[in-house]
């Protein structure tokens, strides 16, 4: 098979974590319709990653930026092993686009260590996304990737800080 999972070989070569991998080769897989099915899809699942009522992190970076129509806020919580829960709250004006990227960055990242998080290349956007839609909202699709790894760079940074301290 050429795309999906289902060639070992091209898993192997994955420089994706496992979760996030999944769901490129399954975008791989779909015509361009369906690619923008299945974003709409992911983007109306994007209340799932918000964070839960009584739910406590880490690190929190609730802000508006310019590349956003509205206020996003990215939560941060490192669990055993430095696996990381990223949770992430959008605004009611935040386009579907970026509703897509949430969902699909949440669900892929999930069980992922912060460094895994940080070390995530861009490349699998243009693979979701498609190519019509990279140049027409370019800032967007990549918004909520680069916020995920600035709080995951923000979490290491403070922690080697505080070792530094200690010793």
């Amino acid at each position: 098979m050429e795309h999906g999972i289902l060639n070992p070989e091209r898993e192997a070569e994955s420089v994706y974590p496992k979760g996030l991998q999944t769901i490129v080769s399954f975008f791989e897989s779909l015509p361009d319709q369906e690619k923008r099915d299945a974003l709409i899809s992911y983007a109306d699942q994007a209340r799932k990653w918000e964070p839960k009522d009584g739910e406590a992190f880490d690190l929190e970076d609730i802000r508006k930026d310019e590349e956003c129509t509205d206020t996003v806020g990215v939560f941060l919580k490192v669990g055993d092993e430095d696996r990381g829960m990223l949770r992430v709250k959008l605004g009611p004006r935040v386009q579907t686009l970026t509703r897509a990227m949430t969902s699909i960055l949440c669900r892929g990242l999930e069980h992922s260590t912060v460094t895994e998080v940080l070390e995530v290349p861009s490349d699998f956007v243009p693979k979701i996304v498609g190519g019509d839609l990279i140049r027409a909202r370019s800032q967007t699709v990549y918004y909520v990737l680069t916020r995920m790894k600035g709080i995951c760079k923000v979490y290491l940074d403070r922690r080697r800080a505080a070792i530094s301290l200690q010793h």
